[in-house]
């Protein structure tokens, strides 16, 4: 592959480094093949000179490269999508446990520093359709024989998300005084939530006193019926000859291992009975934050023994999130979350449609605008932005009466971005998190922004909100305020698409069918539609 300049008359065939914009206006990204035509676009601007890349014998284009590679990894339980700049992201196809071949992932990527494979942290419990992988070509090609040993390595169980399995579990939650019967229908609730993903149900819960005989009875009552048997303790065990490992070997069981590096969740018991886990919860697990209990809980769930090795190895990343409610906390807690915005980007120049401004076309009665904007207004949004640029009067007109804030951009003839940049520069510093609407898309709900907020509430800080319609990306997408900052810095007329690539650990899908891919571009596509050409007064 050879990476240099070109005059315009050797272009032909070569692939444009770095995006051009003609005096034509239609901007040429890069990674755009020249074509004859797209040379005379070029040279009609005087240019006379471009940054391209010709491959040589044996490059690999880095789409194809990302597919073939991806072909290899698409198995146990792991669906890809169709590749884009050298990029194929890679999703759960069930409810489980992601697992990856550490060793295997850091071989792949020392073969060649262009081509990579990222994925989410071992063992890290995923719903199905979230992102636990992605691959990147980064330069425009590879070579064949450099990708041929990235397949080598590949052809092994590289990645895999492990399905949970639907378990029968039996709890023995012990009483003393201090301990209220509120907190123990928590812990309960609590118990089910964390149970949801794999169809696990609670099958019986015994109440007894925090007594190592009653223990025993309890357990005994349960294990046979059940796959696993839960023990939550109304006191914490703190040695390993305490009543509830005492119990476990009077039946007969084993005690695998007591204690864990993992904070919160350090008095974790793990043993077996009959041939089946028994846990020891520790007492952060009545909490419904992230804990060690949960790291063992998935595991389980997904049918995975589980070894002392394997535990004593959960240090490194054991430091989790504090848990407010612990009688003596790390650390003060943390504010509480601020505002949600929604940001409607109103400002392109429709010029697929001709003379008409398609943000006034008519559809199911409303100017296509007008649904988003009322979408927003109707949703849990605390407020609502609506960037303009291009005819900002008739969008104003046409949301006359609606509770937004409008923010003009100037530049909106440089494209998509330039609204990203003044939609995120509008926002405060109260908000903590922002939803980027397209002002196109008229299939979008209030309820379906609100599943967003709902799966950022329920997601870990700094998740990435996306729409997804039959596992594709769509939209609208949410974004932490850790991420404005970046938005403004894009360039040229494309969306966030990269920033969702290069953070693919932190994407939570929330699939919202045809709406999140429904837009209209064309005469023709708001013909299909049912819609029209809005009424000459």
């Amino acid at each position: 592959m050879k990476y240099r300049s070109f005059s315009i008359k050797d272009a032909v065939g070569t692939i444009l480094a770095h995006s051009l914009k003609p005096r034509d206006g239609r901007q040429i990204r890069k990674g755009t093949i020249l074509t004859e035509a797209i040379i005379e676009r070029i040279a009609a601007s005087g240019i006379s000179e471009v940054l391209a890349v010709q491959l040589e014998a044996g490059d690999v284009i880095e789409d194809e490269a990302a597919s073939r590679l991806a072909e290899r990894l698409v198995r146990n339980n792991i669906r890809a999508e169709s590749a884009a700049t050298g990029r194929v992201n890679l999703y759960a196809e069930e409810n489980g446990l992601f697992v990856a071949d550490s060793e295997l992932v850091d071989q792949l990527n020392r073969i060649d520093p262009g081509i990579t494979l990222a994925t989410l942290d071992n063992f890290t419990s995923v719903a199905a359709g979230r992102m636990v992988a992605t691959i990147k070509i980064i330069p425009y090609a590879v070579s064949e024989d450099s990708l041929i040993k990235t397949l080598a390595v590949s052809k092994g169980e590289l990645l895999a998300v492990e399905p949970f399995r639907a378990k029968r579990i039996g709890v023995v939650s012990t009483k003393l005084p201090h301990l209220k019967e509120s907190v123990m229908d928590k812990t309960i609730r609590v118990l089910e939530g964390r149970l949801a993903a794999s169809d696990s149900r609670i099958a019986r819960e015994i109440r007894t006193a925090h007594d190592q005989h009653e223990i025993v009875a309890a357990t005994r009552e349960l294990i046979d019926d059940n796959d696993i048997v839960l023990i939550f303790g109304a006191s914490a065990i703190c040695d390993i000859d305490d009543f509830i490992p005492a119990a476990i070997r009077e039946l007969g069981g084993e005690v695998e291992h007591f204690g864990m590096p993992v904070d919160p969740g350090n008095l974790l018991l793990i043993g077996s009975l009959k041939g089946k886990p028994v846990v020891g919860a520790p007492g952060c697990a009545r909490s419904p934050a992230e804990n060690g209990f949960d790291w063992i809980l998935d595991r389980l769930l997904a049918d995975r023994k589980i070894s002392a090795d394997e535990i004593t190895g959960m240090g490194v990343g054991g430091l989790l999130m504090e848990i407010v409610t612990r009688p003596r906390p790390r650390e003060a807690s943390t504010p509480a979350a601020g505002k949600t915005a929604a940001v409607v980007l109103a400002a392109g120049q429709s010029r697929r449609m001709g003379e008409t401004n398609k943000l006034a076309a008519i559809f199911d009665g409303k100017p296509l605008v007008r649904h988003v904007g009322e979408a927003a207004i109707e949703s849990a949004v605390d407020e609502v932005i609506v960037v303009t640029g291009f005819e900002p009067d008739t969008v104003k007109s046409i949301l006359q009466g609606l509770d937004v804030q409008f923010v003009e951009n100037p530049a909106y003839e440089d494209g998509l971005s330039s609204s990203l940049a003044a939609g995120a520069n509008a926002l405060g510093k109260d908000i903590d998190r922002a939803i980027i609407l397209l002002a196109d898309m008229p299939q979008i709900t209030a309820e379906m922004i609100d599943r967003l907020i709902e799966a950022s509430n329920s997601s870990p800080p700094g998740s990435i909100i996306l729409s997804t319609f039959n596992g594709k990306r769509g939209n609208p997408v949410l974004w932490p305020s850790e991420y404005f900052g970046q938005l403004v810095q894009i360039s040229g007329d494309v969306g966030a698409r990269h920033l969702i690539g290069e953070n693919a650990g932190r994407v939570v899908q929330v699939e919202l069918g045809e709406a999140a891919g429904f837009d209209i571009d064309t005469m023709d596509a708001l013909k299909a539609a049912g819609g029209e050409l809005p009424r000459e007064t």
